[in-house]
């Protein structure tokens, strides 16, 4: 091989090294932006575990008038998740909850992008969030697997508490307490937590104060900003 091929073989090989999208840059961070604009950045197989709260587009609007963006529409389901299911390596759990008015349109978005359902949650609630024709008492979300992960050691009840959060920093704030268990039993320390839609930062938190990284990205400029206070105040609530 020549001086000049040798050359050219270096440079094409740094390139190469150089434009290889890497998930590093985005660990242990919140970023503000489209979330699935961000994923597409992303290589196959990069995180760990998924734990997410995404809109569950029934148009909510809570007494103070904080609304939650792309909340009236499901065009973003297929590709939100098509993202997600990709990101995650193989033989690896994703726990989302979901709006059951539109639990249907849900479903059939994961099983299109190649999730299995393998379980259910219940959260049981010691208030009504809202009354209709029933009075609304629980938060429900479902687990997902790609490919064929082994049973957790210690696997979490289907049915678990709920802690009130006051919504104070986002209009469907999570409890910390109720995402522990999840990460506890579908990760190992170490392991990336992804959450495309990051909310008021609850997963960040609660993988953080189980010894796991994290990936967020969220949307609104305003709740990105408020969920970064709260890692950087580490408090597990």
């Amino acid at each position: 091989m020549s001086i000049f091929s040798e050359i050219a073989s270096f440079v094409g090989k740094r390139e190469t090294l150089i434009s290889k999208p890497s998930i590093e840059p985005y660990v242990n961070r919140i970023v503000h932006g489209d979330s699935i604009e961000w994923m597409r950045r992303l290589p196959d197989q990069c995180v760990d575990l998924i734990v997410t709260d995404p809109p569950y587009v029934t148009n909510y609007r809570e007494k103070a008038g904080r609304k939650i963006q792309n909340d009236n529409n499901s065009e973003w389901i297929e590709p939100a998740f098509f993202e997600a299911h990709r990101l995650l390596k193989n033989d690896a759990f994703c726990v989302s909850f979901y709006g059951f008015a539109h639990a249907d349109k849900f479903v059939s978005v994961w099983r299109a992008c190649g999730f299995r359902l393998m379980g259910h949650f219940t959260f049981l609630k010691s208030y009504s969030s809202s009354v209709g024709y029933s009075k609304m008492s629980h938060e429900c979300a479902y687990l997902l697997v790609k490919g064929k992960p082994k049973r957790p050691h210690s696997p979490p009840a289907d049915v678990l508490p709920w802690k009130y959060t006051g919504n104070k920093i986002h209009p469907t704030q999570k409890p910390v307490s109720a995402l522990i268990p999840l990460i506890d039993a579908y990760s190992k320390p170490g392991d990336i937590v992804l959450d495309p839609f990051g909310g008021s930062g609850s997963t960040a938190v609660a993988a953080k104060n189980r010894g796991r990284r994290f990936v967020l990205f969220e949307i609104e400029e305003r709740f990105a900003n408020l969920a970064r206070a709260r890692v950087l105040a580490n408090k597990p609530e």
